[in-house]
């Protein structure tokens, strides 16, 4: 028997029939679910010291289970120093098993490690995914607090096949992510 993540079980048990029933979808095909996940971290600093690179890529690795990828400059900006084609930030894309494995890992234990944590907002982009920024990369309990250079910044975006913010809301809600109680803040 084939390894199933938990929350790949979760979804193909719990969630599908709670969204059926919510959304009175004729269709199984009709409900929404995860595609990816992309993990990106921006980093300014890399045009001055190029080891943050290398960092981050190591971090980012680390955090994700899979191997992450420097993104490059588009083109030349005189006034911030950055030359095309530059590394300036990292990025993965996460499908299928390490998808749900990194969501069970986000919802169970980074997200109730932040400080001071009152919910994540309402912020979808009109077609049913969301990007979550998260300040520090330390509340993963992949990453060592001794040999972190910088405390960072990331994004994570959920892309769903929701068609409306309202389907990809409550396919994110029943994944356990903590939005908080009043949606349009």
């Amino acid at each position: 028997m084939s390894y199933i993540p938990t929350y790949r079980q979760k979804y193909s048990d719990e969630i599908k029939s709670a969204l059926m029933k919510q959304f009175n979808y004729t269709s199984v095909m009709q409900v929404p679910k995860l595609e990816k996940i992309v993990i990106n971290q921006g980093i300014g600093q890399a045009i001055t010291d190029k080891k943050m690179i290398d960092l981050a890529l190591k971090e980012l690795t680390e955090i994700s289970g899979q191997k992450a990828m420097s993104t490059l400059s588009k083109k030349d900006i005189a006034n911030f120093k950055l030359r095309k084609k530059v590394p300036i930030g990292v990025m993965v894309t996460l499908r299928k098993e390490k998808m749900y494995e990194f969501v069970e890992r986000l919802v169970a234990v980074a997200i109730p490690r932040i400080r001071d944590f009152k919910g994540i907002n309402y912020k979808f982009d009109g077609k049913g995914n969301y990007t979550l920024g998260i300040q520090e990369q330390i509340i993963f309990p992949e990453i060592v607090l001794d040999k972190v250079n910088k405390i960072m910044g990331l994004q994570i975006t959920f892309v769903t096949t929701a068609n409306t913010d309202e389907e990809g809301y409550a396919l994110l809600k029943e994944f356990g992510l903590p939005f908080k109680n009043n949606k349009k803040e």
